[in-house]
């Protein structure tokens, strides 16, 4: 069973919500959940709660202030709005966060990892773009758009878990993620999953219209490869 907390934490003056899932024991290599474009939301502290069952200090994190969720498809894309376009905006917070996540008792600052989902993969995406202190990231159906900012010589490793059907990141979009990590040298791997749509992790996710459909073995199968990867990591 895992020892679970909320804590307030704050950025710049604004006060942010996480929760925290961590196993008995000293303390444990740190992963960063970064919520979906709604906020941080049950889904992501049962990941956290998941992790700490591997035997990490799970952290799902929050990016848009403490209580904030999105409860609609236009507020989802107003709260993510300001970060996608301000990427340095979005960066700075998340490396702000994670020097946050170090300073927890239950975490092992010197072993950090992070991993998101949808707009949280993107979130993973740009702490390794931007050198941010993390071993490694898992980005999950997440958005590949490149920052225009990315560093010369990416450092975390870099693990991309993604459905082939998302049409929120289409084939020629993978393409130009894989040529990016190709010139910044990064440590990566794409995973591409056939006959998947985006949010292939959610099981409430059941809308072929916008590109969103749950898929069992999508899910079942890109957890164990997150799982293998921070095995790689920390092991």
């Amino acid at each position: 069973m895992a020892n679970t907390r909320s804590l307030d934490y704050t950025i710049d003056g604004k006060t942010f919500e996480a929760f925290l899932a961590a196993p008995d024991g000293a303390p444990k290599p740190g992963v960063l959940i970064c919520h979906a474009w709604a906020g941080r939301s049950p889904f992501e502290n049962e990941k956290a709660e998941a992790l700490a069952k591997l035997g990490y200090a799970g952290v799902a994190i929050d990016l848009f202030g403490k209580g904030v969720l999105g409860q609609s498809k236009e507020e989802c894309q107003a709260l993510i709005k300001p970060f996608t376009e301000d990427r340095p905006l979005l960066q700075e917070r998340l490396k702000a966060t994670i020097d946050m996540v170090k300073d927890l008792p239950e975490v092992d600052s010197s072993k950090i990892a992070a991993i998101g989902f949808c707009f949280g993969g993107l979130c993973v995406l740009d702490i390794a773009r931007s050198n941010a202190d993390a071993a490694g990231v898992v980005s999950f159906h997440g958005l590949l758009l490149a920052p225009g900012n990315t560093a010369d010589k990416i450092n975390p490793k870099v693990l991309v878990l993604h459905g082939w059907d998302d049409p929120m990141a289409t084939p020629d979009n993978v393409t130009a993620f894989g040529e990016e990590m190709t010139t910044a040298k990064a440590d990566w791997q794409l995973h591409a999953y056939g006959g998947t749509m985006h949010a292939f992790t959610n099981p409430v996710a059941n809308d072929p219209d916008f590109g969103t459909v749950y898929n069992a073995d999508a899910d079942r199968r890109s957890w164990q490869a997150m799982t293998n990867f921070l095995a790689e990591l920390f092991g």
